[in-house]
């Protein structure tokens, strides 16, 4: 027998084939695509919630303000429900029906100034007269003691959030 015969058959590599090295790579590739993927979807994930937040904010800071406001003009009671001058925006408020159809941009806060770090922003509000029986049915201007607010916030022309509340008259 010779020194060959106990190796026949059987072959002493040490290394990969081809098509090892193939796979290997495509596996690793996949692997790489999958995790810059799923980082650009975090990353957008973390850009649309960071814009919500700040809608959220700019929301809450005009609700800090219409809840500060006195409900009915405090110089004239008598005057009709709307803005008092014809400044676009509305820049004098003194009173809740001053913010009737109302764009603010830059925002405002909740003293009523503007937010001049937030460009690009804007509060549109919207407010209507409800009905006390039936809080889902809105009124004339001025029939109720009973206000719905509602704010759409926007971000480069998109709205970002869209909220509301009511504010009652305080005695």
């Amino acid at each position: 027998m010779s020194e060959r015969t106990g190796q026949r058959g059987y072959s002493s590599r040490s290394g990969f084939t081809l098509i090892e090295a193939l796979i290997a790579s495509a596996i690793v590739g996949l692997g790489l695509v999958s995790l810059l993927m799923a980082s650009k979807s975090g990353t957008q994930v973390n850009a649309g919630a960071r814009e919500i937040t700040h809608a959220i904010n700019i929301g809450q800071e005009v609700r800090e303000w219409t809840l500060k406001l006195p409900f009915a003009d405090p110089e004239t009671p008598d005057n009709p429900p709307g803005p008092d001058g014809s400044e676009d925006p509305q820049t004098f408020v003194d009173d809740l029906d001053d913010l009737a159809s109302v764009t603010y941009s830059p925002p405002r806060d909740g003293t009523g100034q503007a937010l001049s770090d937030m460009t690009g922003w804007s509060q549109q509000i919207t407010l209507s007269w409800r009905n006390p029986d039936n809080l889902s049915q809105a009124v004339a201007d001025g029939a109720s003691e009973i206000i719905y607010v509602e704010v759409v916030v926007s971000c480069g022309g998109k709205s970002v959030l869209t909220t509301g509340w009511l504010v009652t008259k305080r005695e």
